[in-house]
């Protein structure tokens, strides 16, 4: 049975990691998954020895398992209710053309210039929302910027590496940082200036290599009419810009609300989209039902990407399952013995998220490790010290995961969601990216990862 859990798993991440040539989406091969690992760990719970290493309960019971599903569906749903707050609030801002005040700034033609824009605004953009949402708001502002594919897709690789490097140190700007802030494992003013300088330098090194290679002017795009007219704004200015600065506020103010109620993220983000959707309903109140649906939370629900929300229940509870029966502990072990310091763990799942999604690396990172905290560490042997202090909050561990987990995936367009999201909006083909930008994308990362390292040493 412990080896058949691994299987079941296995050709799980194969049917999500084919996802287009199967035809199948990710997120029902995702479900499926848990389903299975956790039946065959229940059905089998008297024959796996490693099950439940916490040795609270005993492994021959069936209910332990029960128990300890409860237990992770309880952390796994903080981080799917923030997801959930999350995208509906930038899908608010989205529906009122919040975004048209950036866009609408950007006038400059030449292609260096156009560069450097684009990628230090979604690198802060990024670290503001998030990568996948910022990946999707950028490709939407380049079709504006620039005509032709071929002449854009550079560029769109550029904003999948910007927004991976700018979602890598910002608490809710990536999934994966999100779930190690939710966790415990790193706090909200750790995780900005112990990565900033680092995720920057992942995306200046791509864009100082660019700036040698562009020259001349990016040819704009003609503006879109309908029946020889521009197509009127369907949001007043005023409350364009409300939804925006209340939205960017909403998601902003999240890392102060868990500081100073110690509450859970998702309640920070679920009380501004309470705040929003009183807001919008009152702003659209006079108006009739045919125009106020798609600008009301009601209507905007059903643009929310619920298969992503999904895809994370599943993977996240197939993860849990192997971190349950004892897989993760041993696969912890074997790093630990034959890489023998975080640096190259941490640089060896980054590069790894590259083929194989970042969630589960990160989810089982956080499974194989413990969260050491005062009391363990004092509690320890003089010859352990050492390794479990880089496992306490904001320990060394955690942050260099959060930023190789974060910027690896972006050396593959399918290593990440921004990737995949680019890749489906531009029909980037694979062996294209590989030619033009995954080198580009992992000089980056090592250079940031370098950099973390530096720092690290002058301190």
């Amino acid at each position: 049975m412990y080896i058949l859990m691994a299987v079941v798993f296995f050709i799980g991440y194969l049917c999500i990691a084919f996802e287009h040539p199967l035809r199948i989406d990710k997120a029902a091969a995702a479900l499926l998954t848990a389903v299975l690992c956790w039946t065959v760990l229940v059905l089998g719970a008297d024959s796996i020895v490693p099950m439940l290493q916490s040795g609270s309960h005993d492994p021959a019971d069936s209910s332990a398992v029960v128990e300890s599903l409860r237990h992770h569906l309880g952390e796994i749903s903080e981080i799917l209710f923030f997801l959930l707050g999350a995208m509906t609030i930038v899908e608010l801002i989205d529906s009122h053309e919040g975004f048209k005040v950036i866009t609408d700034r950007i006038q400059t033609r030449k292609r260096v210039h156009l560069l450097w824009i684009i990628g230090l605004l979604t690198f802060f953009l990024s670290a503001a929302l998030d990568n996948l949402t910022t990946t999707i708001v950028m490709v939407s502002l380049l079709r504006k910027l620039i005509r032709g594919r071929p002449e854009r897709w550079l560029y769109v690789g550029v904003v999948v590496i910007a927004a991976n490097a700018g979602g890598a140190w910002s608490p809710i700007g990536d999934v994966t940082t999100t779930m190690l802030w939710i966790g415990g494992q790193i706090t909200a003013p750790g995780i900005i200036t112990g990565l900033f300088l680092p995720s920057l330098v992942c995306l200046l090194v791509p864009l100082f290599i660019l700036s040698f290679r562009l020259r001349g002017e990016a040819p704009r795009p003609r503006a879109r009419t309908h029946l020889g007219e521009e197509v009127p704004p369907s949001t007043t200015p005023f409350e364009r810009n409300l939804v925006l600065v209340l939205g960017l506020g909403a998601l902003l103010f999240v890392p102060i609300f868990k500081t100073v109620t110690h509450l859970p993220p998702y309640m920070g983000i679920l009380f501004g989209l309470g705040v929003l959707w009183i807001t919008t309903e009152f702003i659209h109140r006079h108006k009739n039902d045919e125009d106020k649906h798609p600008l009301s939370v009601v209507g905007v629900l059903r643009k929310v990407d619920t298969p992503s929300v999904l895809f994370f229940l599943g993977i996240l509870l197939a993860v849990a399952a192997l971190a349950t029966a004892g897989h993760l502990t041993q696969v912890a072990t074997a790093l630990r013995e034959s890489l023998g310091h975080i640096y190259p763990i941490s640089y060896s799942i980054g590069l790894l998220s590259a083929v194989v999604d970042n969630v589960p690396l990160v989810a089982g990172s956080m499974k194989m490790y413990p969260l050491v905290t005062p009391a363990m560490l004092a509690a320890a042997s003089p010859e352990e010290t050492g390794w479990l202090s880089q496992f306490i909050v904001d320990g060394n561990f955690w942050e260099m995961l959060a930023y190789c987990a974060g910027t690896g995936g972006s050396t593959l367009i399918i290593g990440s969601a921004a990737g995949v999201a680019a890749m489906g909006m531009e029909r980037i083909s694979f062996t294209w990216y590989i030619k033009r930008v995954s080198l580009l994308a992992f000089l980056g990362y090592t250079a940031g990862a370098v950099t973390y390292v530096g720092i690290l040493a002058l301190r």
